[in-house]
Parts: C-alpha cells; sequence; structure tokens
C-alpha cells in the first residue's frame, strides 16, 4: 500500500461525511444520525495519519519520535468508541438508559485512549518507525501492552457491531439490508486486519519474523474494510435522498394539469421566480397556486359535486367560457376521486385542501385524464359530418357553433 493510497482513501472517507453534512445538520438532534455521521470523519483521520508521510511530520513537529504511534492508537480507539454509541443508539430503549451507556462508553474508551498515552510515556522507543512500529516494538515493556490495548479494544467493538448488523439485517428489507450486510462483511475484514496484527506482533514474541502481514497484508485489508463499511453507512441514506428528490419531481411533474387549469381561473398570474431556483422551490410555488385557485373557487365547487347537477346550475355563469371549461373539469375530476367516507358523492374541495400533496396529486392526475379524454373527444367531433341541429327547446338541443356547457367526460365523452 503506497502513501498515495492512504490519502486517496481519507479523501474518500471526507468525500463520504460530506455527502451526509446537509442531513447531519437538518437532524443533528437525531443521536442516530450523529453516530453515524461521527463514524466517517474518524476513519478519515485514521487513514491520514497512518500515512508514512503523516508520521514523520508528527513526529518532526512534536519533537518526540513515535509520538503518532499513540495519536493513531488513539483515533482509532475513538472510532471503537464511535462503533459502541452506534450499537447503543440502534438498539434503542429509554432515553435515560441510552444517555447513561453512551456515557459509559465515552468514559471506558477515554480512559483507554489516556492508557495508551500513559503507556507509551513509560515505554522507550527511540528510533522512529514509519511502517513496523507494531512488530520493531512487539517486546518492548509498555509498548507492548499498549498495542495488544489498542488491538483488543478495536477488535471488540467490530465483532460486536458485526452480531448486532446481522441480527438487524434480517429484520429489514431493501437497501438497508444491503447496507448491513456491508457493514458486516467490513466488520469481518476489520476482525482480520486486527487477525493480521495480533499474528505479527505474537511472532515476534515468539522469535520470528511475520513483519509482512502487519506492514504489507493488515493495511490493504484495513482500506478494503473501511470503504466496505463505508458503503454501507452511506447507501441506505444516499439512496433515501435520491427516493425523496425523485417522489418530488414525480410529484412536481404530475400537478402540472392541475396548475395549468388553476392558472386559467385565477385573475393573477404566479410569482415569478429566478431560472436557478431549486425543485423545492418550484414545487413550492406550484402548490401555493394551486391551493389559491382552488381556495378562490371554494364556493363554486363545494356547490355540488355532482357533475350533472353543476351543469344545469348557474354558478358558472358569471365565468368565461374558457374558466367555465376548467371549473367543470375540476367539478368532474373531484366527483371522480375515491370516497372519503361511506354515502359520500366525492372528495370535496375542502378536503384536497385540508389534505397534504398527494391529494393535488390525485386531483390533477384526474384532470389530465379527463384533458385527453375530452381532446379524443373534439377529435372525434370535428371528423364527424355535420348534422342539423335539434330544435333549440328540445331536450339536449346544442347549437353546432357553440360548445356545451356541460363537464369534461359526462355522458361517456
Amino acid at each position: 500500500m503506497t502513501n498515495l493510497h492512504y490519502y486517496v482513501l481519507a479523501a474518500l472517507l471526507a468525500f463520504a461525511f460530506a455527502l451526509r453534512v446537509p442531513g447531519l445538520i437538518r437532524h443533528w438532534r437525531d443521536p442516530f444520525v450523529r453516530s453515524v455521521s461521527l463514524l466517517l470523519p474518524l476513519a478519515s483521520a485514521v487513514f491520514f495519519f497512518a500515512a508514512p508521510p503523516t508520521i514523520s511530520s508528527v513526529n518532526g513537529l512534536t519533537g518526540m519520535a513515535n509520538l503518532s504511534a499513540p495519536v493513531v492508537y488513539g483515533i482509532v480507539t475513538a472510532l471503537s468508541a464511535a462503533l459502541v454509541n452506534l450499537m447503543i443508539t440502534w438498539r434503542g430503549g429509554p432515553e435515560e438508559q441510552r444517555r447513561a451507556a453512551t456515557r459509559w462508553c465515552v468514559g471506558v474508551y477515554g480512559a483507554v485512549i489516556v492508557a495508551l498515552f500513559t503507556l507509551f510515556a513509560l515505554g522507550d522507543a527511540p528510533e522512529e518507525r514509519l511502517l513496523d512500529f507494531d512488530t520493531h516494538y512487539a517486546n518492548a515493556p509498555y509498548i507492548r501492552e499498549m498495542i495488544v490495548l489498542y488491538i483488543a479494544g478495536h477488535a471488540l467493538s467490530t465483532l460486536t457491531l458485526a452480531v448486532l448488523c446481522w441480527r438487524w439485517a434480517r429484520e429489514v428489507p431493501g437497501l438497508l439490508r444491503i447496507g448491513l450486510v456491508l457493514i458486516v462483511a467490513g466488520s469481518f475484514l476489520s476482525l482480520a486486519w486486527d487477525a493480521c496484527k495480533l499474528l505479527a506482533v505474537a511472532a515476534r514474541w515468539t522469535g520470528h519474523d511475520w513483519d509482512g502481514v502487519s506492514t504489507t497484508v493488515a493495511p490493504t485489508v484495513a482500506s478494503l474494510a473501511t470503504l466496505t463499511q463505508a458503503v454501507g453507512l452511506v447507501l441506505p441514506s444516499v439512496s433515501q435522498s435520491l427516493a425523496i428528490r425523485w417522489r418530488r419531481w414525480s410529484q412536481y411533474r404530475r400537478l402540472r394539469p392541475l396548475w395549468l387549469t388553476m392558472r386559467a381561473v385565477t385573475p393573477y398570474g404566479a410569482v415569478g421566480i429566478p431560472w436557478w431556483s431549486s425543485l423545492s422551490i418550484r414545487h413550492l410555488r406550484r402548490t401555493i397556486l394551486i391551493r389559491d385557485g382552488l381556495r378562490l373557487l371554494r364556493a363554486s365547487l363545494d356547490r355540488d359535486t355532482s357533475p350533472c347537477a353543476q351543469a344545469t346550475t348557474s354558478i358558472l355563469d358569471p365565468l368565461e367560457p374558457e374558466s367555465a371549461r376548467h371549473v367543470s373539469t375540476v367539478l368532474t375530476a373531484l366527483a371522480g376521486l375515491p370516497r372519503s367516507a361511506p354515502g359520500d358523492a366525492g372528495s370535496s374541495v375542502e378536503s384536497v385542501l385540508e389534505g397534504d400533496d398527494d391529494g393535488l396529486v390525485m386531483l390533477s392526475d384526474a384532470i389530465h385524464v379527463l384533458m385527453v379524454h375530452d381532446d379524443h373527444a373534439l377529435r372525434r367531433f370535428h371528423r364527424r359530418p355535420a348534422r342539423p341541429a335539434r330544435p333549440t327547446g328540445q331536450p339536449g338541443g346544442l347549437h353546432p357553433d357553440r360548445p356545451s356547457a356541460r363537464p369534461v367526460g359526462v355522458d361517456g365523452d
């Protein structure tokens, strides 16, 4: 593993954390969001400070050979604490118990970090080692205990995380399950890293030289483990964000027929917004104009939601013919929506206004179907040969040059 690989991995983990920053800001009070978001920068810091150039710089700036060793071990231990805290949050339970468990976690792993620096201060490591510190000082008093302590703490937290994630993965579907399985796979790779480190150190205890397992195999396994876990952590949140954006775009697109209808019947135009406005702003403008238009027409629309009855009333008379046709379309669409209670003639405009955007989308879909149906009917009308009009006194009399005032879609059109 070259020096560049350390920094590339650190940058990738930092980028994964950057993807979570918006959600972290919006849901800072959510302990689960905080727990997941804390793991990524800590993992990035591990690879950044474990890179040989960074190790050399830290040692040179402090003037102490190998001081970067307890620094890296301390970050690894903090990462282990973050994993345990994540498990505490996932487990749930009463908030007071969760906070107490979190305080215990911080206290215990904080004591481990203090012990690491204390053991390093008590030990003797005068020769700077950039790659093989673990194996070179495997037999040094106090340094040996420091090495075993940080590996054991990391292995314990990783094993517990793998067990809990596997149990949870068996209970949830979809991308969340895939993310949990990836975390489990990454956890087993992390355990393999712990095993490589301990194996190389134990070989030194028995007089053998297996340093390559620690300096070559272990870093490669650690990089794979970290990337796998990072993908597992980011995948559910990214997929959820994409799903929310797609749903918002779908709603925005499907609201267009109702939006155009309300623009035709309201006395004012839509509020202008810059062309670079986000989808959220455009969606908000569209829903506001729709709701304002429905409120303006509430008296006419709530008079009777029956299309046939509306066709014979005079409430549409003051409106322009085109506006009256649009209002009739809204009436027909309202009557065709699912009934909110047995015996209702359909959904009133009040129920649509009081509901969420899904109700507006349903109404817009119904209007879209009616518009398509009406367009087909007009095409059939123009293709039919002209027939003499019935006398105006007879029922159903229509003038061939004057469109009917009945709502679109009535009588099978």
